[in-house]
């Protein structure tokens, strides 16, 4: 499966910055993330599509605010998806920057005139949101336009996802991507459940990976270890700045060190094999090896007082020490002298 540009395979994660509502009501600061999330590393950026008015109504009654023991307890959802959304004219241009920088930029719509938009753009991929999984009629349509489907299961149950998977299908689209994620804001690391991430990609036969709110780079670390295929972390471009996502968002720096711990990781797997490294084969000059303890003259017995297995590696193996003993040399051997094939009966 390809996203863009960007081919997904074992040993090579996809390492998606979500900048969501960290611009801060600027097209500037948007545009510096961008730079800012590629100079981190990061492969792709994540945007959101979406209007106050296609989330919400506007409306002040207890129903219409939050109260889910979040940080965003007291303010209506109206008020929240308006401070927070990006207003749709930005992501075109948005789009060209990254598309300049060689990053892949797409972005999770929240209804159908969000993909037609996105579509417009040409986007390379859709990341369906944990709190869109249930929304099959969203998910339907834009898996019909034929590009990879990113879904988030945060809130979900196994049979919703199972009809997010089944609906993608229906249209024909295989291209799949669940995402392991702790739909809480920040998430504490002892409900990560990683080892659900290899259980998601062989139960529903697709690619799968961890959308990662919680604070630190452990769990997407060990989520690559467990064949996360895309590594999912917010990103705000300035600690500083005013945004409802920057509790659980990673700075430039952060992101950066999240990205040298996944490379390192990467190299660290390698591929399982008996083989020794070169590294592993020059160390062989350490292990042990017959020698001669005492001179030995032709035709003298082998014997624990004149023979032993002993640092360096020279020639025969500690595990010949047993078959030596008794035989005669056929030759005279000077102490310290390594045991040769040719030197006994």
């Amino acid at each position: 499966m390809n996203i863009g540009n960007f081919k997904l395979k074992k040993g090579k994660t996809f390492i998606l910055a979500e900048l969501s509502a960290n611009h801060g009501g600027s097209f500037n600061v948007a545009a510096d993330a961008i730079k800012a999330a590629k100079q981190a590393g990061a492969d792709g950026i994540k945007l959101q599509t979406y209007t106050p008015d296609t989330m919400t109504l506007n409306i002040k009654t207890p129903h219409f605010t939050i109260q889910s023991d979040t940080l965003w307890d007291g303010i209506t959802y109206y008020d929240l998806y308006k401070s927070a959304a990006m207003p749709w004219e930005w992501q075109p241009k948005l789009k060209k920057i990254a598309d300049d920088l060689g990053l892949e930029l797409f972005s999770s719509p929240f209804d159908k005139t969000a993909v037609d938009f996105l579509e417009s753009i040409n986007v390379p991929a859709y990341k369906i949101a944990s709190f869109e999984i249930t929304d099959l009629p969203l998910i339907r349509y834009a898996a019909s336009k034929g590009k990879p489907m990113i879904i988030s299961t945060g809130i979900a149950t196994y049979d919703e996802i199972e009809d997010a998977v089944n609906v993608c299908r229906e249209v024909g689209n295989n291209e799949i991507v669940l995402l392991k994620c702790t739909s809480a804001y920040p998430a504490p690391i002892e409900e990560a459940n990683l080892l659900t991430i290899p259980l998601l990609a062989k139960d529903f036969g697709v690619y799968a990976g961890l959308s990662d709110h919680t604070m630190d780079n452990i769990t997407s670390v060990v989520a690559v270890t467990l064949g996360a295929s895309i590594i999912e972390k917010h990103f705000i471009p300035d600690i500083h700045m005013d945004s409802p996502d920057k509790p659980f968002s990673l700075t430039p720096l952060d992101f950066e060190a999240l990205v040298t711990d996944i490379r390192k990781t990467e190299r660290a797997m390698g591929v399982a094999t008996y083989d020794l490294t070169p590294a592993s084969f020059k160390g062989r000059s350490f292990t042990r090896s017959l020698y001669a303890t005492d001179d030995i003259c032709a035709g003298q017995v082998f014997s624990e007082k004149n023979i032993a297995s002993l640092r360096p590696f020279a020639e025969l193996s500690p595990k010949l020490f047993d078959k030596i003993l008794g035989k005669k040399a056929k030759c005279s051997i000077t102490k310290g002298s390594p045991i040769k094939k040719d030197m006994f009966e």
